[in-house]
């Protein structure tokens, strides 16, 4: 029997001992986060404060993405995909190289659009000198915002004009960059791939779907989407494709994958007219040479 209580009160001791160092983590944590609450962020002429940010931030994100902006907020367990971890500088909507932090823009821009397919709303709501704070703010959870500076931006060239020939040649970029293997034959994220993949802290994600609507994860026009093929989504499993296309291609892969969406387009109406078939490429063994 006393050996039981023995027993007990050493777990209990451990227990204690745990929620300590956690707590006391937490508070260091935090203590060094209040230290850069100075932090600023500038868009166009608008400068934002995190301190003026703090109220604003309690009121509509301390749930999902937490206190200590870890994505550990009371709302996150019920959450998927999980709400980012600002803590790491990690973000998936950038105009900036792979690996980089993003500008101050593209996170009022996220901020204000929200991330189609997940629980982050559009805040275009708050004023933008609220969503400036905001940004100051987010920022302030990461060390990275110290030492580092934003990487720099891609340059987007000008959309040309959509054409059959282009229609198929992206299909051709989506095949050859095995593009198939995360979002599928037809795009709609089942690839082989799909249920293997994992983000940065180790949780399943899942490839997007190009037939749930007209909004991508990091915007709405041609433009966002080359964005997102020459930047990547980091974070994700979705890399850069700068070192692997070249922009006309990525410009190519742009217009096939809007064919394959549900609502009408010049390119969705092309790939009907040219019977288009979309998919990875056939499997099938070729034929054997006549006799």
């Amino acid at each position: 029997m006393r050996r039981m209580i023995a027993n007990g009160s050493l777990v209990l001791t451990a227990v204690a001992v745990v929620a300590l160092c956690s707590l006391s983590w937490a508070q260091m944590t935090e203590a060094e986060e209040n230290q850069r609450l100075g932090m600023e962020s500038h868009i166009g002429k608008l400068t934002g404060h995190a301190a003026a940010a703090k109220g604003t931030y309690r009121r509509y994100c301390v749930g999902c993405h937490g206190v200590l902006g870890d994505g550990e907020g009371e709302n996150a367990q019920w959450i998927d995909p999980k709400p980012r971890n600002f803590t790491l500088g990690i973000f998936k909507c950038r105009s900036t190289t792979t690996g980089t932090l993003p500008l101050d823009s593209d996170l009022f821009n996220t901020i204000g659009r929200g991330l189609d397919s997940s629980n982050m709303p559009s805040w275009n709501p708050l004023s933008a000198q609220e969503r400036a704070d905001l940004v100051a703010y987010v920022k302030h959870f990461s060390a990275r915002w110290v030492t580092e500076k934003p990487g720099t931006p891609i340059e987007v060239p000008k959309k040309p004009e959509v054409t059959a020939d282009r229609l198929k040649a992206g299909l051709a970029v989506y095949q050859k960059v095995e593009c198939w293997k995360c979002h599928g034959q037809t795009g709609t994220g089942n690839g082989p791939s799909a249920a293997t993949l994992t983000d940065d802290q180790n949780r399943p994600i899942q490839p997007y779907n190009f037939h749930d609507g007209k909004r991508f994860k990091c915007g709405t026009s041609d433009e966002d989407l080359y964005t997102i093929f020459m930047t990547g989504l980091d974070g994700t499993p979705m890399p850069s494709w700068s070192d692997n296309i070249k922009p006309d291609e990525a410009w190519d892969l742009v217009f096939y994958l809007r064919s394959l969406q549900p609502m009408k387009s010049k390119e969705r109406e092309i790939a009907r007219q040219i019977g288009l078939k979309s998919g990875a490429p056939s499997t099938a063994p070729a034929p054997a040479p006549p006799q």
